[in-house]
Protein backbone atom coordinates (compact mmCIF):
# COMPACT_ATOMS: atom_id res chain seq x y z
CA UNK A 1 0.00 0.00 0.00
CA UNK A 2 1.40 3.35 -1.08
CA UNK A 3 1.92 5.75 1.84
CA UNK A 4 -0.10 8.95 1.81
CA UNK A 5 1.40 12.42 1.83
CA UNK A 6 0.59 12.77 5.54
CA UNK A 7 2.37 9.51 6.35
CA UNK A 8 5.44 10.57 4.34
CA UNK A 9 5.49 13.89 6.17
CA UNK A 10 5.15 12.13 9.54
CA UNK A 11 7.98 9.69 8.77
CA UNK A 12 10.16 12.52 7.47
CA UNK A 13 9.67 14.56 10.64
CA UNK A 14 10.46 11.46 12.71
CA UNK A 15 13.70 10.87 10.82
CA UNK A 16 14.75 14.49 11.23
CA UNK A 17 13.90 14.55 14.95
CA UNK A 18 15.64 11.23 15.68
CA UNK A 19 18.68 12.33 13.68
CA UNK A 20 18.95 15.53 15.70
CA UNK A 21 18.63 13.59 18.96
CA UNK A 22 21.27 11.12 17.79
CA UNK A 23 23.67 13.89 16.78
CA UNK A 24 23.15 15.67 20.12
CA UNK A 25 24.35 12.48 21.84
CA UNK A 26 27.19 11.59 19.47
CA UNK A 27 28.79 14.95 18.68
CA UNK A 28 29.88 15.77 22.28
CA UNK A 29 31.60 12.39 22.49
CA UNK A 30 33.27 12.95 19.11
CA UNK A 31 34.48 16.37 20.29
CA UNK A 32 35.92 14.93 23.51
CA UNK A 33 37.58 12.13 21.52
CA UNK A 34 39.14 14.69 19.18
CA UNK A 35 40.44 16.73 22.13
CA UNK A 36 42.05 13.67 23.71
CA UNK A 37 44.03 12.88 20.54
CA UNK A 38 45.02 16.46 19.69
CA UNK A 39 48.17 18.42 20.36
CA UNK A 40 48.07 20.75 23.37
CA UNK A 41 48.81 23.84 21.27
CA UNK A 42 45.94 23.06 18.89
CA UNK A 43 43.54 22.62 21.81
CA UNK A 44 44.59 25.86 23.49
CA UNK A 45 44.23 27.77 20.21
CA UNK A 46 40.70 26.45 19.72
CA UNK A 47 41.34 24.62 16.46
CA UNK A 48 39.88 21.29 17.56
CA UNK A 49 36.19 20.68 16.88
CA UNK A 50 35.27 17.21 15.65
CA UNK A 51 38.58 16.04 14.20
CA UNK A 52 41.96 15.69 15.97
CA UNK A 53 44.65 18.23 15.07
CA UNK A 54 48.29 17.06 15.15
CA UNK A 55 47.33 13.59 16.36
CA UNK A 56 49.22 12.45 19.45
CA UNK A 57 48.80 9.87 22.21
CA UNK A 58 50.61 12.08 24.75
CA UNK A 59 47.44 12.78 26.74
CA UNK A 60 46.78 9.10 27.34
CA UNK A 61 50.43 8.48 28.15
CA UNK A 62 50.47 11.30 30.70
CA UNK A 63 47.10 10.17 32.09
CA UNK A 64 48.30 6.62 32.79
CA UNK A 65 51.72 7.71 34.05
CA UNK A 66 50.84 10.80 36.06
CA UNK A 67 47.51 9.85 37.63
CA UNK A 68 46.08 7.00 39.66
CA UNK A 69 43.72 5.97 36.89
CA UNK A 70 44.75 2.29 36.80
CA UNK A 71 43.81 1.87 40.45
CA UNK A 72 40.48 3.65 39.81
CA UNK A 73 39.89 1.39 36.79
CA UNK A 74 40.55 -1.69 38.94
CA UNK A 75 38.11 -0.38 41.55
CA UNK A 76 35.51 0.13 38.81
CA UNK A 77 35.92 -3.45 37.62
CA UNK A 78 35.56 -4.84 41.16
CA UNK A 79 32.49 -2.71 41.91
CA UNK A 80 30.86 -3.60 38.59
CA UNK A 81 31.60 -7.33 38.42
CA UNK A 82 30.78 -8.16 42.05
CA UNK A 83 27.83 -5.76 42.23
CA UNK A 84 26.30 -7.05 39.00
CA UNK A 85 26.68 -10.69 40.08
CA UNK A 86 25.09 -10.04 43.49
CA UNK A 87 22.27 -7.96 42.01
CA UNK A 88 21.43 -10.52 39.34
CA UNK A 89 21.42 -13.35 41.89
CA UNK A 90 19.12 -11.43 44.27
CA UNK A 91 16.87 -10.26 41.43
CA UNK A 92 16.40 -13.85 40.21
CA UNK A 93 15.72 -15.10 43.74
CA UNK A 94 13.14 -12.32 44.25
CA UNK A 95 11.45 -12.56 40.84
CA UNK A 96 11.06 -16.34 40.62
CA UNK A 97 8.89 -16.87 43.74
CA UNK A 98 6.72 -13.87 42.86
CA UNK A 99 6.11 -15.36 39.42
CA UNK A 100 4.74 -18.59 40.91
CA UNK A 101 0.95 -18.56 40.77
CA UNK A 102 0.68 -20.87 43.77
CA UNK A 103 2.80 -18.68 46.10
CA UNK A 104 0.89 -17.71 49.25
CA UNK A 105 0.69 -13.92 49.70
CA UNK A 106 2.06 -13.29 46.24
CA UNK A 107 0.02 -10.14 45.64
CA UNK A 108 0.91 -8.67 49.04
CA UNK A 109 4.64 -9.17 48.58
CA UNK A 110 4.50 -7.80 45.03
CA UNK A 111 2.76 -4.65 46.21
CA UNK A 112 5.22 -4.31 49.09
CA UNK A 113 8.11 -4.42 46.63
CA UNK A 114 6.45 -1.93 44.28
CA UNK A 115 5.89 0.40 47.26
CA UNK A 116 9.66 0.72 47.67
CA UNK A 117 9.86 1.77 44.02
CA UNK A 118 7.55 4.73 44.66
CA UNK A 119 8.71 5.82 48.12
CA UNK A 120 12.14 5.87 49.74
CA UNK A 121 13.64 7.11 52.98
CA UNK A 122 16.05 9.58 51.41
CA UNK A 123 19.78 10.16 51.65
CA UNK A 124 20.08 10.77 55.41
CA UNK A 125 18.18 7.63 56.56
CA UNK A 126 20.13 5.57 54.02
CA UNK A 127 23.40 6.97 55.33
CA UNK A 128 22.42 6.20 58.94
CA UNK A 129 21.49 2.63 57.98
CA UNK A 130 24.80 2.10 56.18
CA UNK A 131 26.67 3.57 59.14
CA UNK A 132 24.81 1.40 61.68
CA UNK A 133 25.68 -1.69 59.62
CA UNK A 134 29.37 -0.78 59.71
CA UNK A 135 29.63 -0.56 55.92
CA UNK A 136 31.10 2.94 55.66
CA UNK A 137 34.30 3.13 53.61
CA UNK A 138 33.66 -0.31 52.10
CA UNK A 139 32.26 -1.47 48.79
CA UNK A 140 29.38 -3.07 50.66
CA UNK A 141 27.95 0.44 50.98
CA UNK A 142 27.94 0.64 47.16
CA UNK A 143 26.42 -2.78 46.52
CA UNK A 144 23.77 -2.93 49.26
CA UNK A 145 21.58 0.18 48.57
CA UNK A 146 21.09 -0.75 44.92
CA UNK A 147 21.21 -4.50 45.29
CA UNK A 148 17.84 -5.10 43.60
CA UNK A 149 16.18 -2.78 41.10
CA UNK A 150 12.41 -3.11 41.43
CA UNK A 151 11.95 -2.31 37.75
CA UNK A 152 14.38 -5.04 36.69
CA UNK A 153 12.77 -7.50 39.09
CA UNK A 154 9.29 -6.81 37.68
CA UNK A 155 10.56 -7.25 34.12
CA UNK A 156 12.11 -10.60 35.05
CA UNK A 157 9.00 -11.64 36.98
CA UNK A 158 6.83 -10.91 33.94
CA UNK A 159 9.16 -12.94 31.75
CA UNK A 160 9.01 -15.92 34.10
CA UNK A 161 5.20 -15.72 34.12
CA UNK A 162 5.11 -15.83 30.32
CA UNK A 163 6.76 -19.26 30.16
CA UNK A 164 4.46 -22.15 29.17
CA UNK A 165 3.15 -24.25 32.04
CA UNK A 166 3.84 -27.36 29.97
CA UNK A 167 7.58 -26.77 30.33
CA UNK A 168 7.32 -26.73 34.12
CA UNK A 169 5.08 -29.79 34.17
CA UNK A 170 7.47 -31.77 31.97
CA UNK A 171 10.39 -30.83 34.24
CA UNK A 172 8.49 -31.89 37.35
CA UNK A 173 7.63 -35.24 35.76
CA UNK A 174 11.37 -35.71 35.25
CA UNK A 175 11.87 -35.16 39.00
CA UNK A 176 12.97 -31.51 39.15
CA UNK A 177 12.55 -29.68 42.44
CA UNK A 178 12.22 -25.88 42.61
CA UNK A 179 15.96 -25.14 42.59
CA UNK A 180 16.71 -27.55 39.77
CA UNK A 181 13.73 -26.26 37.80
CA UNK A 182 15.02 -22.71 38.16
CA UNK A 183 18.67 -23.46 37.32
CA UNK A 184 18.28 -26.14 34.66
CA UNK A 185 15.07 -25.03 32.89
CA UNK A 186 13.92 -21.49 33.66
CA UNK A 187 17.24 -19.63 33.55
CA UNK A 188 18.51 -21.17 30.27
CA UNK A 189 15.22 -20.15 28.62
CA UNK A 190 15.57 -16.62 30.03
CA UNK A 191 18.99 -15.73 28.60
CA UNK A 192 17.77 -12.75 26.51
CA UNK A 193 16.16 -10.94 29.43
CA UNK A 194 18.99 -11.92 31.78
CA UNK A 195 21.53 -10.42 29.37
CA UNK A 196 19.52 -7.20 29.16
CA UNK A 197 19.21 -6.87 32.94
CA UNK A 198 22.88 -7.69 33.38
CA UNK A 199 23.67 -4.78 31.08
CA UNK A 200 21.36 -2.51 33.10
CA UNK A 201 23.08 -3.42 36.36
CA UNK A 202 26.59 -3.26 34.88
CA UNK A 203 26.08 0.25 33.49
CA UNK A 204 24.58 1.38 36.80
CA UNK A 205 27.48 0.08 38.88
CA UNK A 206 30.08 1.27 36.37
CA UNK A 207 28.71 4.82 36.59
CA UNK A 208 28.30 4.85 40.38
CA UNK A 209 28.98 8.36 41.61
CA UNK A 210 26.83 9.64 44.48
CA UNK A 211 27.15 6.54 46.67
CA UNK A 212 30.92 6.54 46.22
CA UNK A 213 31.11 10.17 47.35
CA UNK A 214 28.77 9.57 50.30
CA UNK A 215 30.10 6.32 51.71
CA UNK A 216 33.78 6.04 50.74
CA UNK A 217 36.42 8.16 52.49
CA UNK A 218 39.60 6.51 51.17
CA UNK A 219 40.64 8.06 47.81
CA UNK A 220 42.35 4.77 46.90
CA UNK A 221 38.88 3.16 46.74
CA UNK A 222 37.41 5.75 44.37
CA UNK A 223 36.21 4.61 40.96
CA UNK A 224 36.73 6.21 37.56
CA UNK A 225 33.58 8.33 37.74
CA UNK A 226 34.64 10.13 40.89
CA UNK A 227 38.25 10.42 39.74
CA UNK A 228 37.26 12.00 36.42
CA UNK A 229 34.85 14.34 38.21
CA UNK A 230 37.67 15.47 40.49
CA UNK A 231 39.92 15.95 37.47
CA UNK A 232 37.31 18.13 35.76
CA UNK A 233 36.73 20.24 38.87
CA UNK A 234 40.39 20.63 39.80
CA UNK A 235 41.96 23.83 38.50
CA UNK A 236 45.47 22.80 39.55
CA UNK A 237 45.41 19.30 38.13
CA UNK A 238 48.56 19.70 36.04
CA UNK A 239 50.56 20.67 39.12
CA UNK A 240 49.21 17.62 40.97
CA UNK A 241 50.27 15.11 38.33
CA UNK A 242 53.08 12.88 39.58
CA UNK A 243 55.79 10.87 37.84
CA UNK A 244 55.93 13.27 34.88
CA UNK A 245 58.94 15.07 33.48
CA UNK A 246 58.81 18.90 33.50
CA UNK A 247 58.85 19.02 29.70
CA UNK A 248 55.81 16.72 29.60
CA UNK A 249 53.86 19.07 31.86
CA UNK A 250 54.83 22.04 29.70
CA UNK A 251 53.60 20.32 26.51
CA UNK A 252 50.09 19.42 27.64
CA UNK A 253 46.87 21.05 28.77
CA UNK A 254 44.28 20.04 31.33
CA UNK A 255 41.59 19.77 28.63
CA UNK A 256 43.37 16.94 26.86
CA UNK A 257 43.95 15.03 30.10
CA UNK A 258 40.33 15.46 31.16
CA UNK A 259 39.09 14.36 27.75
CA UNK A 260 41.31 11.28 27.84
CA UNK A 261 39.93 10.41 31.28
CA UNK A 262 36.34 10.69 30.03
CA UNK A 263 37.10 8.41 27.06
CA UNK A 264 38.74 5.81 29.29
CA UNK A 265 35.67 5.89 31.55
CA UNK A 266 33.06 5.35 28.82
CA UNK A 267 35.06 3.06 26.50
CA UNK A 268 34.41 -0.30 28.26
CA UNK A 269 30.63 0.08 28.15
CA UNK A 270 30.80 1.20 24.51
CA UNK A 271 32.76 -1.96 23.68
CA UNK A 272 30.49 -4.32 25.61
CA UNK A 273 27.13 -2.94 24.42
CA UNK A 274 27.26 -4.17 20.76
CA UNK A 275 27.72 -7.77 21.94
CA UNK A 276 24.61 -7.56 24.16
CA UNK A 277 22.44 -5.40 21.91
CA UNK A 278 20.47 -8.24 20.34
CA UNK A 279 19.71 -9.70 23.77
CA UNK A 280 18.97 -6.22 25.10
CA UNK A 281 16.19 -5.47 22.58
CA UNK A 282 14.67 -8.97 22.56
CA UNK A 283 14.80 -9.45 26.33
CA UNK A 284 13.27 -6.12 27.30
CA UNK A 285 10.48 -6.33 24.72
CA UNK A 286 9.48 -9.87 25.69
CA UNK A 287 9.66 -9.12 29.42
CA UNK A 288 7.65 -5.92 29.07
CA UNK A 289 4.90 -6.88 26.63
CA UNK A 290 3.81 -10.31 27.82
CA UNK A 291 1.97 -10.91 31.07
Amino acid sequence: MKPTFGEKLFYGMNYVLLSLIGLSCILPIVHILALSFSDAQAVMSGKVVFWPVNVTFKSYENLFIGTNIMNAFKNNVVITVVGTALSMACTIIAAYPLSRRDMYGRRFFTMAVVFTMLFSGGIIPNYLVIKSLGLLDSYGAIWLPGLVSVFNMLVLKTYFESMPLETEEAARIDGCNEWRLLIRVVLPLSMPVLAALTLFYAVGFWNQFMNVLLYLNDPMKYNLTVMVQQMIRSQSMLQELSNLQPEDVMNMTSETIKSAGVIVMILPMVIIYPFLQKYFVKGVMIGAIKG
